[in-house]
């Protein structure tokens, strides 16, 4: 089991930026908003689904040394996340902005009109 009280032995600043940059674009890839409600839950995981997707081809592509490189691979992932961007529901902090604005719950939860599910 791994000790907790003992300091680390590599921080993040000791790592490599490349290495740093390519553990910072998985993160962008899984770390979406809590939804607003179990409403929103479908269109939230359907993305993170996506999204984890391309985060584990990347490392896959690393681990494997099939790479051309951790900034090409940080680089073409987070290109594919811009094709499954964070839209299409409402975010528990879209809500809470839209309830704190004077709207009641319902309306907070609502999807603005033009943004598609």
């Amino acid at each position: 089991m791994t000790d907790l009280t003992t300091a680390p032995t590599i921080r993040v600043g000791a790592l490599p930026p490349a290495v740093v940059n390519l553990l910072t674009a998985v993160l962008e890839a899984i770390d979406l908003p809590y939804p607003a409600s179990m409403g929103w839950q479908e269109a939230h995981d359907r993305i993170l689904n996506e999204r984890v997707l391309h985060a584990k081809l990347a490392l896959r592509s690393v681990l494997d040394d099939s790479s051309l490189g951790l900034d090409w691979d940080a680089d073409y992932l987070r290109e594919k996340l811009a094709q499954h961007p964070v839209k299409g529901y409402v975010t528990n902090e879209q809500a809470k902005a839209a309830m704190a604005e004077g709207k009641s719950w319902a309306e907070a939860v609502t999807l603005p009109a033009g943004e598609d599910r």
